[in-house]
């Protein structure tokens, strides 16, 4: 039987913190399936179009990477999968206070499923897609935060919200 896992997240943009994740996820799993999860708490700069086909780009040389979005629950989407497996990543002690309740919240409903956390490697535990679209926005330079695909796209955002922001001060 294939291992296969999810690995859910916004990931607005993808930086190089889940792609390490992600490739360390194949070395337990045969497949993953990055599940992009549409999230009302959060004001996304792509949207899950968007983001679906940026990751797609980002991780065309992993074969065993499949991407798709969802709205809902996690648990849910596993389970149309048929999947039971969950890979979260840490960057620091301060994400494992909410991941550990997530994972308990997701066994509680629905008992079969495991959540395995993975630290983030040490030279990009800093990285988180928030940080990259502050320093994008301010000006300063993402490469080696993510994927070259993804500092392309996040500098035409940018670009297109500058000019956004411009044209309103003008009015």
């Amino acid at each position: 039987m294939k291992k296969i896992a999810i690995y859910p997240g916004s990931f607005d943009p993808i930086t190089y913190g889940h792609l390490d994740i992600v490739k360390r996820a194949l070395k337990i799993f045969d497949s993953i399936i990055i599940a992009v999860a549409s999230n009302s708490k959060k004001t996304a700069l792509f949207t899950p179009d968007e983001r679906v086909q940026l990751i797609r780009l980002a991780v065309k040389d992993l074969p065993r990477v499949t991407v798709d979005w969802f709205e809902g629950l996690t648990v849910e989407y596993a389970e149309k999968r048929k999947v039971n497996a969950i890979v979260r990543g840490l960057r620091a002690v301060s994400d494992f206070e909410y991941e550990f309740q997530m994972a308990h919240m997701n066994k509680r409903l629905k008992p079969d499923m495991e959540t395995f956390f993975l630290p983030t490697g040490e030279s990009l535990f800093y990285l988180s897609s928030q940080i990259v679209k502050e320093v994008a926005l301010l000006g300063g330079d993402i490469s080696g935060m993510v994927p070259e695909v993804a500092a392309k796209w996040l500098k035409e955002k940018v670009l297109t919200r500058s000019s956004y922001i411009k044209i309103r001060e003008g009015d």
